[in-house]
């Protein structure tokens, strides 16, 4: 908006007071001069107007020049932004990775926030994405969150990522065959049950036909 009320040449009237007669001023040229500026103000101001959504120009149309709205618009917006912020910020610290999910979608999502609050004007740097990351990670991983800090060369976050799509991977392979050699386990513990017990000398039992 600010750009095409500049190629108008009507940016001016969004910061510059109001131009009014002054007392004992009424020659043709300063009326003409007034009215101009009122005709180029109105101009700025309708364009402001229209580009906003209908809900938001029924609550600043009241606005009489174009300065006036201009300010009222970029209160309200300085506002929601640093709500924004503070939104954005909160979910950072509150943010804890669960078991329950896979840590790369988790990852991920913890990487949106940071990025968000990057968009957001508040610049983090590499090195505390990372730092911020390997701290998010669930209790379980704790041995591996301590592998990853005494790591003496630093990580971008893509090696990180790497990193913990690798160990995630491997936990769930190693997830897959302690299950598959459950069963034979059980089985290996039922079969030296029994042998304790023949070796004990219990009597073989014997069944009656009659």
């Amino acid at each position: 908006m600010l750009f095409y009320l500049t190629t108008l040449n009507l940016a001016r009237f969004l910061t510059e007071e109001y131009s009014s007669l002054k007392e004992g001023e009424h020659n043709a040229e300063s009326v003409s001069a007034v009215e101009t500026w009122n005709h180029s103000d109105f101009l700025c101001r309708n364009y402001v107007l229209n580009g906003l959504a209908d809900a938001l120009y029924n609550v600043f149309c009241e606005k009489k020049t174009a300065k006036e709205l201009w300010e009222s618009l970029d209160r309200k917006y300085k506002t929601e932004d640093a709500g924004a912020k503070k939104f954005l910020v909160g979910r950072f610290l509150d943010f804890k990775m669960q078991d329950s999910n896979p840590v790369i979608s988790q990852v991920q999502e913890l990487h949106l926030i940071l990025h968000g609050i990057h968009a957001e004007g508040m610049t983090l740097s590499e090195s505390f994405q990372v730092a911020a990351i390997i701290e998010k990670l669930s209790p379980t991983w704790k041995d591996f969150k301590n592998c990853l800090k005494h790591k003496r060369k630093e990580m971008n976050v893509e090696e990180i990522i790497v990193r913990l799509r690798i160990e995630e991977d491997n936990r769930t392979l190693k997830g897959v065959y302690l299950l598959l050699m459950l069963p034979k386990q059980m089985l290996l513990n039922m079969a030296t049950n029994i042998m304790r017990k023949g070796s004990h000398g219990h009597p073989e039992k014997t069944l009656n036909w009659e």
